[in-house]
């Protein structure tokens, strides 16, 4: 167990640069507060205020939640609490918040359906595990996290799912022009979103029934050895 712990820590890390790198991808086009630089259509400035309160705010959770899984921060309770309210109470709660009148202000079915419903599974999640937490019962604790970071890394697979199905379209379209690649962007840049966190669920609940199908058959050769 121990001789895995290690090559975990370092893939931990490799996620908390990817989330870092592609968090200031995320939020490079709001910090001038420009409208016009908005990657998704707002109707109004209100509108527009609450996308750039989700995008901040979900980068701290995009940032944060790696670091709730590191083995050496997880041994120091005091930290690991701390980080884990920050990642939460700074992060989650305010982007699940915002991202729902986001959704529902965009005019499109798609993107309402699909961002208002891990919206939800957000909060409900970061509840979960809140709970799971106070009651000690560590090992729920760490399945529902791991659920609602897989929520928070659709920021992530979202934006790599994107250029996927555009090159999935290459071999089907006869020409390929800057126009219709900009218009087949936006178009898929919904469908990414619903797709994403679909994925990343599936994917953590399987990392979630191994690693306790290794528990189970941890405990069970200890109590064979006794």
């Amino acid at each position: 167990m121990n001789t895995a712990t290690p090559a975990k820590a370092r893939r931990i890390w490799l996620m908390l640069i990817v989330a870092a790198v592609f968090g200031a991808v995320l939020v490079n086009p709001y910090l001038g507060l420009d409208v016009d630089d908005s990657r998704l259509d707002v109707s109004s400035g209100p509108h527009y205020y609450l996308l750039v309160g989700h995008v901040f705010t979900a980068l701290i959770a995009l940032v944060l939640g790696p670091l709730q899984f590191v083995p050496a921060i997880r041994a120091r309770r005091r930290v690991h609490r701390t980080i884990g309210r920050c990642y939460l109470l700074a992060g989650v709660v305010p982007s699940a918040l915002t991202a729902a009148p986001v959704a529902l202000l965009s005019g499109r079915l798609i993107t309402q359906i699909g961002l208002t419903i891990p919206a939800v599974l957000w909060l409900l999640t970061g509840l979960l595990a809140f709970r799971a937490a106070r009651r000690r019962d560590f090992v729920r604790h760490q399945n529902w996290m791991m659920r609602n970071y897989a929520l928070t890394f659709l920021a992530v697979t979202s934006r790599v799912l994107v250029p996927l199905f555009l090159l999935a379209q290459v071999p089907f379209s006869d020409t390929v022009k800057a126009g219709s690649i900009s218009a087949n962007a936006q178009s898929a840049i919904p469908i990414g979103q619903v797709l994403g966190w679909i994925v990343n669920l599936v994917v953590v609940e399987f990392l979630i029934r191994r690693r306790g199908s290794r528990l189970a058959a941890s405990a069970l050769s200890a109590d064979a050895r006794r």
